[in-house]
């Protein structure tokens, strides 16, 4: 990290209970959000919805996670394709339910999730498609699922989805982007900081230069229901990426696909260290290393890695890095 050490003057100066960016990559994956809910004296607590036990580590500890953060980073839903009145038409489907999560020492969280994680699949089309999302709702709250783009009022997700029912959401793709979805039962915030996300990657009509491409999507935990985040994450599991980096390889191009759905939460920072990237489709602009997104804004990233080695990757909010916002990625030879 190149961060300078300290003296030990400097040191004695420092609160005994203070959990400091230092201090975690002193000892990154030895640590993690474990020892950060022992500083902010949440291990073991047992929330409204959330259970414990004697596990350790983080990141899940010893327990297995019940989806895998790795295939979040380059798994696509194309779902398939049908003929419909003359035209194609590509079906998704999409449920509710929910699902225990250890995120980190003895936090066993009860997550609200689609299609068994968090973030939902990511969903994949073509400017020019309509696509229909079949949505059933097998938990035993109710949920919805809003689309974010432009739609008919129908369309909209806005209506609850009782337990035990299916709604289907059908919409013409018209441009290319990216799209976030998302429940959109009140309190939102809730049902949203639970696990109810995802993103929709509509391709324009010839398809981009090839690359490596990842899928990276921020969002926080409110563990004790205090309307606070205590826990954070890339793709739904905190310090997935620092306990096992994402392999990329030397000089390929890679791409980011870039969505922050962090509630309860001002703006977020992406940064990459030793690095710059440009953004796609922002028109001429110099490299950066650091974007700035609210909660459902989004973006593509594009960037190579020349060097061999591991490079971070977090938002530059120090304190929610901490908190399992951190991930490595680890550059191999070509």
């Amino acid at each position: 990290m190149g961060h300078p050490q300290s003296t030990p003057g400097a040191a004695a100066k420092e609160a005994p209970s203070a959990w400091t960016r230092r201090r975690l990559l002193g000892g990154a994956a030895a640590l993690g959000t474990g020892a950060a809910l022992t500083a902010l004296g949440l291990r073991g607590a047992r929330a409204e919805e959330s259970g414990h036990s004697g596990a350790g580590g983080h990141g899940g500890g010893s327990r297995s996670l019940p989806f895998d953060p790795q295939a979040c980073l380059r798994s696509f839903e194309r779902g398939r394709v049908i003929q419909e009145n003359g035209r194609p038409l590509r079906l998704f489907e999409v449920e509710a339910r929910s699902i225990n999560v250890p995120l980190a020492g003895d936090v066993l969280f009860k997550a609200w999730t689609l299609n068994g994680r968090i973030p939902g699949p990511t969903l994949r089309a073509r400017q020019g498609e309509r696509i229909r999302v079949v949505f059933r709702n097998a938990d035993s709250t109710a949920h919805s699922l809003h689309l974010h783009g432009v739609h008919p009022a129908a369309m909209d997700g806005i209506e609850p989805i009782l337990p035990g029912r299916t709604a289907v959401y059908e919409v013409d793709l018209d441009r290319a982007g990216l799209f976030p979805y998302h429940c959109h039962v009140a309190p939102v915030s809730r049902h949203v900081g639970k696990g109810l996300f995802g993103l929709l990657v509509v391709d324009p009509p010839v398809d981009r230069p090839p690359a490596d491409e990842l899928v990276l999507v921020m969002g926080g935990y409110d563990i004790n229901n205090d309307g606070r985040n205590e826990l954070y994450a890339f793709n739904g599991i905190p310090d997935a990426y620092m306990l096992h980096p994402i392999q990329v390889r030397q000089n390929a191009l890679v791409r980011i696909y870039l969505l922050n759905m962090t509630e309860l939460e001002s703006p977020l920072t992406f940064h990459t260290h030793a690095n710059a990237f440009t953004v796609v489709g922002a028109g001429a602009q110099e490299p950066t290393d650091v974007i700035t997104l609210g909660v459902a804004e989004r973006t593509i990233l594009e960037l190579r890695y020349p060097y061999l080695g591991r490079y971070m990757v977090h938002p530059h909010q120090d304190q929610i890095a901490e908190r399992g916002a951190m991930g490595f990625v680890e550059v191999t030879p070509a």
